[in-house]
């Protein structure tokens, strides 16, 4: 999952961030109009934000993002614990709140539960051919055989199988699985496209030079 992670606080915010890239692609920003930009250049699946931000408030900020049309879940982070002000966060357009100081696995609790709402339930699923992943566990097999993938290998598997027939360039798959602070060799993608034909048959992801990879539409494909 990519979130896109607003908070000005710095001891919080690098804590936060550290702990999030274990499991996640994480863009970390501290402001509201960061954010908007983070969201014009970058598409993410989760935003985790803070309500008190120098300049824009995070509520403007979600209030934003709705009236574009946007449905990204949104997770509040506020200090303040009252009921008006969770009541004003949520009909504001968040999707869960989170009062400060919090544990952090609830934060990484409330993440999987908005992941799994965000979704249909056969939307965690996916299979091609005799390829059965399961998105939420990370799960994938292989004839029943379970397949072990790297995260990034798995990110770049989901992304080909969710959007079959359709082609990505290696800037494109970039700009999906990796946060701006990672640094990225050259042949990066190319060596996770080789070890995913490795694992899952040579024919599974195909190339058109100067377009990039696509995994091919079969009868029994399913998203």
């Amino acid at each position: 999952m990519k979130i896109l992670f607003v908070e000005d606080d710095e001891m919080l915010g690098k804590a936060v961030h550290i702990g999030l890239k274990t499991e996640h692609t994480v863009d970390w920003v501290t402001n509201a109009e960061d954010a908007e930009l983070g969201m014009e250049t970058g598409q993410y699946d989760l935003v985790v934000l803070d309500i008190n931000l120098p300049g824009m408030s995070g509520l403007a900020l979600v209030q934003n993002m709705r009236r574009r049309g946007e449905k990204i879940p949104v997770l509040l982070l506020t200090a303040r614990d009252t009921v008006s002000h969770r009541v004003e966060g949520l009909d504001a357009g968040a999707d869960d709140y989170l009062v400060k100081p919090f544990d952090f696995d609830e934060l990484l609790a409330r993440i999987r539960a908005l992941s799994r709402r965000g979704q249909a339930f056969n939307d965690n699923y996916l299979s091609h051919g005799d390829i059965e992943v399961n998105i939420t566990t990370k799960r994938v097999t292989k004839a029943g055989k379970v397949v072990e993938l790297s995260r990034t290998q798995f990110d770049i598997l989901k992304i080909l199988l969710k959007n079959t027939d359709r082609y990505f360039s290696k800037s494109d798959i970039e700009e999906k699985i990796y946060s701006w602070d990672e640094l990225i060799e050259s042949n990066t993608i190319e060596v996770h496209i080789s070890a995913l034909r490795r694992k899952l048959g040579k024919n599974l992801i195909k190339t058109a030079r100067g377009i990039g990879y696509v995994v091919e539409k079969t009868e029994n494909h399913t998203q």
